[in-house]
């Protein structure tokens, strides 16, 4: 039998955003035993709290409840110490998933190297699809639901390796949590910088960072920091290029080389998209 997964969702704003990360991943079809496990880090906004009582009185999610806010980091460490056995999914409230998501995760989390996995996204930097490096719109014509098909479709059981998770959905081993610790509250604070710091400590450990490339996870982006979003991401890049000098470097290279490539154009195919003829040699091992 597969062990639990805890998929812990911090919730702070956004309402639409959160009901609609929630109904996707209550409603998913998955295989692998999980617990739903929902932070309110004191939101601002009662109808969020509101709801999120009601669908814990219905037994359908575990939810916390914070006084007071604590900030993004110490609401992830708070989720990744519930259940000391278990590996974690944190997933911001402000995504959507489809059916399969977490079985595929889980399945690129299996060997012994693995610190963390991260999805295909529409807006996830590096893992970004159909462009890399942008926030994309959903392509015309495409659902998270359909994207997700095509990815399982082109690229299944397929995984690169990435020189960082990216958070928006970030599966982590409970194997890497029990080797380099949580997310460094004390430095990051409320938030940002905090999974790349944690994933160069895994990686100086010897983990491994995967992209799941047969997943594809919906990410709006920017509703719970907003317009002050920029500033904290400046600060923390500074941290982290200070602590870590070798990051830099390794994504300079990473995007130079661009090993994502033939597994977006794998996705462009099955969805029916005519491909580069070099992208097709490319695919074809030419």
């Amino acid at each position: 039998m597969t062990e639990t997964v805890d998929i812990v969702v911090p919730v702070y704003r956004g309402e639409a955003e959160t009901r609609a990360c929630l109904e996707s991943v209550l409603a998913a079809r998955t295989q692998t035993p999980h617990e739903v496990v929902v932070i309110d880090d004191a939101s601002p906004e009662p109808a969020i709290t509101s709801w999120l009582r009601t669908l814990a009185s219905a037994g359908r999610i575990t939810l916390i409840v914070h006084a007071a806010n604590r900030g993004f980091v110490a609401t992830a460490n708070e989720g990744m110490a519930m259940h000391p056995g278990r590996d974690v999914v944190l997933l911001n409230s402000d995504t959507e998933v489809a059916d399969g998501w977490l079985d595929r995760l889980a399945a690129h989390a299996k060997d012994e190297r693995v610190g963390t996995v991260t999805p295909f996204s529409n807006n996830a930097t590096i893992c970004s699809y159909p462009q890399t490096l942008v926030a994309n719109a959903l392509p015309r014509g495409e659902t998270t639901a359909s994207l997700d098909r095509a990815f399982a479709k082109a690229n299944a059981g397929r995984s690169e390796q990435i020189p960082t998770a990216v958070g928006f959905c970030m599966y982590i081993t409970r194997r890497c949590i029990e080797r380099v610790g949580t997310f460094d509250e004390a430095r990051y604070g409320a938030g940002y910088g905090e999974e790349v710091d944690f994933c160069m400590r895994a990686s100086r450990a010897g983990f491994r960072h995967l992209v799941a490339a047969d997943v594809f996870v919906r990410h709006a982006g920017e509703v719970s920091f907003g317009a002050t979003g920029v500033e904290r991401r400046a600060k923390a890049q500074a941290m982290v290029d200070e602590l870590y000098p070798e990051f830099q470097p390794r994504v300079r290279d990473f995007i130079a080389r661009d090993p994502l490539s033939p597994l977006r154009r794998r996705a462009d195919l099955a969805r029916g998209r005519k491909a580069p003829f070099r992208a097709l040699l490319r695919l074809l091992g030419r």
